[in-house]
């Protein structure tokens, strides 16, 4: 079984990642110590974006090929993703008001995102409300798919429009490179990967749990539970 591995890896990345950017990376040249929020920050919105590219694909294999388990892959997805999406928000208005003199600003970023958030607690809105299973799976599964233009607006929006968040910056792969000292961005990324696995561990609890409650009355989840 995975799982328990998953939870250790999960657990000593962020440990790792969270006390090494947060106490022990040097501060910004312009930002001082506010940027550290950072490591909060980044991996919570990028865990979101890709939690609902994930329900997306699912909406779109549940849809096309009527698989069930995609169906419950999104009702799994949803609340971890909703909650990254609000620590994203929260530490985002945390660290504009040092950066920019305000919490909130209807800024193409910030806005997307928070439609973001609303699209995931739409998702497990329309799951809850709906009686039947397959007719909530198959409206959920429509929103995730939907949804998946707002994500790629959440990625692009510094680019497309001007915007008052600043544009990115971990284009490790670019031609530039990234932008982020190496200092500042190892831990950054190993908070981002111990999200991640986080993210996985949620994800696969979640799945067990509705599985079982959807069999709940079948002889093999009676024998698994004796």
């Amino acid at each position: 079984m995975l799982l328990p591995y998953l939870v250790a890896l999960s657990g000593g990345l962020l440990l790792v990642g969270l006390i090494w950017g947060l106490a022990f990376s040097p501060p910004h040249h312009e930002q001082g110590n506010s940027y550290r929020i950072i490591y909060l920050h980044v991996p919570a919105a990028s865990g979101a974006m890709m939690g609902y590219m994930a329900m997306g694909i699912c909406g779109l294999v549940s849809l096309v090929w009527r698989m069930k388990m995609a169906e419950v892959a999104i009702k799994a997805i949803a609340p971890f993703g909703a909650t990254l999406a609000a620590v994203a928000l929260i530490t985002g208005a945390i660290w504009g008001r040092p950066t920019w003199g305000t919490y909130w600003i209807w800024d193409a970023r910030l806005t997307s995102m928070l439609i973001l958030f609303f699209m995931y607690l739409g998702v497990m809105g329309l799951q809850n409300a709906i009686a039947d299973p397959r007719q909530a799976g198959r409206a959920a599964s429509l929103l995730s798919l939907v949804g998946i233009i707002n994500v790629v607006i959440v990625r692009y929006s510094v680019d497309w429009w001007h915007s008052l968040h600043q544009g990115s910056s971990m284009s490790i792969f670019g031609a530039g490179g990234s932008q982020i000292h190496p200092s500042m961005l190892a831990p950054l990324l190993i908070s981002m990967f111990g999200t991640y696995f986080l993210f996985a561990v949620a994800v696969l609890i979640r799945t067990r749990t509705e599985v079982l409650w959807r069999e709940r009355r079948s002889r093999w989840v009676k024998e698994v539970l004796r």
